[in-house]
């Protein structure tokens, strides 16, 4: 009997919307060998053939800063049954590092990130597509928490990355992308309710498929 196909799963939402906590929470359901994720920050483009005062520009939060076309080829790579390379990217040098991760396929495969249901490409491989809304007040206050404690950034560097690059990001390009979910949890990860309704729904179709 041939293997089933995986469900691929859409998280989007603006940064610090709740994200991580939302696919958290639902691979908290499940067990280890059924779920994977696969995190769009892992592919940003490497920016190694550009001087390192050039890399300091970059702007993470523009769809072009995502290399697509690799974590399409990987989804690709891991429906039909194949294992995959992650890549690694290293904030402190600003590109990609020489690590890889080995990642398998596995019943479920959600895709988190901001702009993940920006390209029309991926849409085309989800299966269901969440985005996760939250109000810009507190995505800010937990980017701020975030980048200060995990990536050593001051508050005036946060403060001003936030109304020259993340916000009007999010209003170009995050933002639009909502019209194209399936479903939208508002609140992130304090939303159970949301949480649990998509836990159902995928094991709903787990079960279809034995």
């Amino acid at each position: 009997m041939s293997k089933k196909k995986p469900i691929v799963i859409g998280v989007a939402g603006g940064s610090g919307s709740g994200k991580t906590s939302v696919t958290r929470s639902i691979c908290q359901r499940f067990t280890d060998k059924t779920i994977l994720v696969i995190e769009q920050d892992y592919y940003y483009k490497d920016q190694a053939h550009l001087p390192f005062e050039e890399r300091l520009q970059t702007n993470y939060d523009h769809p072009l800063a995502f290399d697509n076309d690799l974590l399409i080829q990987h989804v690709h790579d891991l429906l039909n049954d194949k294992t995959i390379e992650k890549p690694v990217y290293d904030y402190k040098v600003h590109t990609r590092s020489n690590e890889v991760i080995d990642v398998e396929p596995k019943e479920v495969i959600i895709l988190e990130g901001i702009l993940i249901l920006e390209d029309p490409r991926l849409l085309d491989l989800m299966d269901i597509k969440v985005f996760v809304d939250t109000d810009a007040d507190l995505r800010i206050i937990r980017r701020m928490l975030r980048d200060i404690k995990e990536r050593g950034r001051t508050i005036d560097s946060v403060i001003d990355q936030y109304i020259n690059e993340v916000r009007p990001m999010h209003l170009q390009f995050v933002e639009p992308t909502k019209r194209y979910a399936d479903i939208i949890i508002p609140e992130g990860g304090q939303n159970h309710v949301a949480i649990d309704l998509m836990a159902t729904k995928i094991q709903t179709i787990l079960n279809s498929k034995i």
